[in-house]
Formats: C-alpha cells, sequence, structure tokens
C-alpha cells in the first residue's frame, strides 16, 4: 500500500503544474508492482494488474508514447505451429520454425495492441501472476480494452520499476522459470 501511495504521489509530482500538464492522459507501467496505471487529469482512472517481460525478453524501461494501435493485432515475432488436425504442436514458435506437413503457422493473438516500442506494447493476454511475456505488457482483457479506448498516439507511456526481486521471489516459492507455472513438489 505505501508503495502504491508513494506511487501516486510521484505521479502527481511529475505531471506537472498547470491546466495544460492536467488534462494529459498517459499511462504508469511499475514493472515492480506488476501493475499499470491510467493517468486522467492527474487522477487514476484505471488500475490493471500485468504480466511483463520474463527473465531474457525485460521490458523496457523509461518514457515512450504510443505510436501504434491495433484492435485485433498479430504477433510478428511469435506463434504457435499446429498439424494438419489443428492440433498445437509448438506453442512457442517463431514464423521460421518447422512446420509438419500438412499444418501451418498461426501467429499469436494480441488483441488491444498499444505499441510504444519497437514490437513491445500494452494488449490483452494471459496473466500467470508473475513476468511471463517476451517483452510486452499483457492485461485482462477487459481492461485492455478500457486502455485502448483512453489512450491516443501520442500518449506517454513511463514504464519504471523492475522485475529483478520477482524472479528471485518465483525461485523461492518454487515456480520453474522455463515456462512452467507448476509448484515444486514440497
Amino acid at each position: 500500500m505505501k508503495s502504491c501511495l508513494q506511487l501516486l504521489i510521484a505521479v502527481t509530482m511529475v505531471g506537472g503544474v498547470g491546466t495544460g500538464m492536467a488534462s494529459e492522459t498517459r499511462v504508469v507501467i511499475n514493472l515492480s508492482e506488476q501493475r499499470a496505471y491510467l493517468i486522467e487529469q492527474g487522477r487514476v482512472a484505471l488500475v490493471s494488474p500485468i504480466a511483463s517481460g520474463k527473465p531474457g525478453w525485460r521490458t523496457p524501461t523509461g518514457d515512450f508514447r504510443i505510436f501504434n494501435k491495433d484492435i485485433d493485432h498479430r504477433s510478428r515475432s511469435f506463434g504457435s505451429v499446429l498439424d494438419r488436425w489443428g492440433r498445437v504442436v509448438n506453442s512457442n514458435a517463431t514464423p521460421g520454425s518447422h512446420v509438419p506437413p500438412g499444418g501451418h503457422y498461426r501467429p499469436a493473438p494480441m488483441p488491444y495492441f498499444m505499441e510504444f516500442s519497437a514490437a513491445v506494447g500494452m494488449h490483452a493476454g494471459y496473466l500467470p501472476g508473475y513476468p511471463a511475456s517476451h517483452g510486452c505488457v499483457r492485461m485482462p482483457r477487459d481492461l485492455a480494452a478500457m486502455f485502448f479506448e483512453q489512450v491516443r498516439i501520442g500518449t506517454r507511456v513511463e514504464v519504471v520499476g523492475s522485475t529483478h526481486s520477482l524472479a528471485g521471489f518465483r525461485r523461492a516459492i518454487g515456480i520453474n522459470l522455463r515456462g512452467s507455472s507448476a509448484l515444486s513438489q514440497r
């Protein structure tokens, strides 16, 4: 709770003084908290849990702007390979992955995509409870739709914090970092 309050105070202070700055809509993504905040007129309008980039695929930090929005985006880098019967045979495929005869590659869906860095953005997706993406910021579908509706091309996005301590926490409670979210045996 204290860190949320500190963030809100910092967001208010960074917002500046004056009517021009008060009406600005922006997004603050806090990697340490695994939360995204939509700030409108200096106040928190929406808060969403997120799943940011996993180790080796970190979400970039810094100040960005939304430069692309696509309600029905498909990944250009990741997806699945399906066999001729439509069964997934590789759920972590790239466009260059081997495709069995009769099968096909299916790009990963990224609905409500809001791109703020090259090939990195906020979008609807699965949230396992820890950083798990290839750098994007996943949100629940309903909240991604609400963020998508409110942000415009040019909306400021601040990505702050770190997931370093979160990776240590996952190891401490026995979550496998190689893609499985199953808890280890006690």
